[in-house]
């Protein structure tokens, strides 16, 4: 019969060995906190961009934009209408695409989708909307009828071109450089590269 002592010891090596096997299981329960993720982190408003030079411009064209296209939407008649809707058109899109980069780099969304080159998109929304403000103020000033709402559309339609057209040209500055530092960069790992495959040809001269 077992005794009580044998039961103690008993008790005791059971303990043992279950402490035993759980150290050395690898399902160990932890106490870390489990950190839930943040889907908004880092949406914050980036001041600096919208001190800096492209974001002062990109606050102007919006604003100069949606001046334009509010003039001419206040034209109840029009005969012939081309030129009013044409205005109609690029003032909207412009306003709507590049209220919407403003928005993109003020909020600093664009570093969640680093693979998109957004100074080439910033470059080529600047240009387009360069060229087709100024052809549509240009037609609009041809074919008006006087009014006082289609003469400050061209006026206002004029002024962001020259915005856009100065965005355009600090954006093609900004996606050189860029492409410079890429090249050099690329150039200086190449030669890393290179460096280091003769080093170890000279290591080893079974290799040549």
């Amino acid at each position: 019969m077992r005794t009580t002592e044998d039961a103690d010891g008993f008790d005791g090596e059971a303990s043992n060995t279950s402490m035993i096997s759980g150290a050395s299981s690898p399902y160990q329960p932890t106490t870390e906190p489990v950190l839930s993720r943040n889907v908004l982190g880092g949406i914050r408003c980036d001041m600096e961009y919208l001190k800096s030079y492209f974001g002062i411009l990109k606050v102007v064209e919006v604003v100069l934009s949606l001046i334009g296209f509010i003039c001419i939407e206040t034209i109840m008649m029009c005969s012939p209408c081309g030129g009013v809707y044409f205005f109609e058109f690029v003032s909207c899109s412009c306003f709507v695409v590049t209220g919407v980069l403003l928005l993109i780099f003020c909020l600093n969304l664009h570093t969640k989708v680093p693979h998109v080159n957004w100074s080439l998109t910033d470059l080529v929304n600047t240009a387009a909307s360069t060229f087709f403000f100024f052809l549509s103020s240009l037609v609009l000033a041809c074919i008006n009828h006087n009014t006082g709402a289609e003469i400050a559309a061209v006026i206002f339609g004029f002024l962001v071109t020259g915005v856009y057209g100065v965005n355009s040209f600090l954006a093609v500055r900004r996606w050189r450089r860029g492409n410079g530092c890429q090249g050099a960069a690329q150039t200086s790992e190449y030669m890393r590269a290179r460096t280091a495959s003769r080093g170890e040809m000279e290591a080893r001269p079974e290799l040549a």
